[in-house]
C-alpha cells in the first residue's frame, strides 16, 4: 500500500505546465512541521514536492499561493533523472489524489492581491434568540 497524508504550507507559489500530450500539471512544495522542537528550541519541518494532474492541477494553480495551508492525500512516487552535470539523481514526489484548501478565504490574498470572496456572517446577539420548547422539536 502506498498512501501519504500531509498537512502543511506552500513554501512558494505553484508552478504549472502541461505535458507534450496536453495534460495539465501543477507542482508545489509544502513544509510540514514536526510535533517537536530541536535541541535549540526551534521548530523542525520536513519539505515535500507535490504534483497534481488535470482538473486538480488547474484548481491548485488558480487558488493556491505561497503560505497557503493544504491537506494532501496521495501516494509517493520515485523519480530518476540526470542533472546538468550528467549525474543520475533520485527524487521522491507526492502525487496528490486530493488537495484540501485549509486557508480560510477571508484570511487569504490571491496573486492579484484581492481579498477572497468569503466574509463570515456577524454572530447574532444572544438577546435575539427565542426560547424553544422541547415539545416542539421533531426528535
Amino acid at each position: 500500500m502506498n498512501k501519504i497524508i500531509l498537512i502543511g504550507n506552500l513554501t512558494r507559489d505553484p508552478e504549472s505546465g502541461s505535458t507534450q500530450g496536453g495534460v495539465n500539471f501543477t507542482r508545489f512544495n509544502i513544509a510540514v512541521n514536526r510535533p517537536f522542537t530541536n535541541s535549540n528550541g526551534e521548530r523542525v519541518a520536513d519539505y515535500f514536492d507535490v504534483i497534481c494532474w488535470r482538473q486538480l492541477a488547474e484548481r491548485c494553480a488558480k487558488y493556491l499561493f505561497k503560505g497557503s495551508k493544504v491537506g494532501i492525500n496521495g501516494s509517493v512516487q520515485r523519480r530518476q533523472y540526470e542533472d546538468r552535470d550528467g549525474i543520475k539523481r533520485t527524487s521522491f514526489d507526492v502525487v496528490a489524489d486530493e488537495v484540501e484548501f485549509l486557508t480560510p478565504r477571508s484570511n487569504s490574498t490571491g496573486r492579484e492581491g484581492s481579498q477572497g470572496g468569503y466574509v463570515p456572517e456577524e454572530p447574532h446577539p444572544i438577546s435575539d434568540m427565542q426560547p424553544v420548547d422541547n415539545d416542539d422539536l421533531p426528535f
